[in-house]
Formats: structure tokens, sequence, C-alpha cells
């Protein structure tokens, strides 16, 4: 039977600096990626959340259809798709599914399963399919799954989730890094 692997979408598969350039754009910032040093957007945009969440509301559709595949994931993930089953658990709302599938389809990933929870506690789904391994970008998502869940974590390294981790989540800075570490983990 083949290991199934959890994956996080938004930065994992897409890149991390996805959403900044419009964030700058409509809060008159000059925001980069090594200034995201925090999950909680609004402190850094000068805005209550309020505000954040309603941008976030209007603007994420059109965010996500354009958003650029983060650097190897494509390949890597390419390179599994009959070694693994691939799983991917985000916290987009449902409404989002249609979009996500033909985003997928259109850079050409592949996948056997597409969750979106509308949440970031994902430790049910983690649970509920039996995931071997998971890949997040969300620190206390990857602290909180590695240790509720006993899997490895596969944290993509972010100004935004830094922390010290347990045992079973790995830091890695790209697609390549997460390969190895994976495969060193879960060979048969």
């Amino acid at each position: 039977m083949k290991h199934r692997l959890g994956i996080d979408i938004d930065g994992t598969v897409t890149c991390p600096s996805t959403f900044i350039p419009y964030l700058n754009e409509a809060f008159g910032k000059e925001l980069a990626l090594h200034d995201i040093t925090q999950y909680n957007l609004a402190p850094l945009y000068g805005v209550a959340e309020e505000e954040m969440d309603r941008w976030l509301a209007e603007n994420e559709a059109g965010i996500y259809e354009r958003a650029p595949l983060a650097r190897y994931a494509l390949e890597v993930i390419d390179s599994w798709k009959d070694k693994y089953e691939l799983y991917y658990i985000s916290a987009r709302g449902r409404h989002l599914y249609e979009l996500t599938e033909r985003w997928f389809q259109r850079h050409g990933i592949h996948y056997h399963h597409i969750e979106l929870i509308g949440s970031h506690d994902k430790i049910a789904a983690v649970r509920q399919y039996r995931l071997a391994a998971f890949f997040e970008d969300k620190y206390d998502n990857a602290c909180e799954i590695a240790e509720a869940c006993g899997i490895p974590v596969i944290l993509f390294d972010t100004p935004y989730n830094q922390g010290p981790l347990p045992d079973n989540v790995i830091r890695v800075r790209h697609w390549l890094e997460a390969k190895r570490e994976v495969e060193l983990r879960l060979a048969p």
C-alpha cells in the first residue's frame, strides 16, 4: 500500500510571497517576504483584523487563480504521482474548490484528493486520511500536527514561521529538500 502524503496548498505548493504585491498595493506598503515575520498580516499592514479579513474575502479568489508555484514543487510532486497518494488539505474555504481544482489542472499538478476545510485546524483531516507525512508553512499547524498525529511534518522555511520545533518537524528551504527528507523517513 502506498503512503499517503498530506500537503497544504498556500505558501507550500504556491509561492509564499503570492499575496504580498496585492497587499502592498491595497494598503500602500512596500513589504517583501523577509518583512513578513508573523502569520497575522493585519498588524504588519497597519489595519484592523476585520479590515484584513474583509480584504482577503474580497480578493482571495483572484489571487489564488494567479498564484505562482513554489520553486521545485511541480517537479517533486510529479515525481511522486505514482509513488504516493497525494492529498491536499487546505484552510481555503469549500466555496473555492472549483477554482482550486482548475488551478491544479492548469499547472499540471497531480492529486488524488483535495480537501478545503475552511479552517487552519487540520488535525482531524490528517487523522481521517491516515497521512504518513504532512507539508506545511504555518508554524503552529506544523507543530500541532506533528505532536497530535505523531507523523513527520515538513515545514517550508519562511520568515513568518520561525520558532523551536518538535523532533518530527523538519524545516526545509524548498521542495528538493522536502523530497529528500520524506524519502528518507518513508523509505520501505
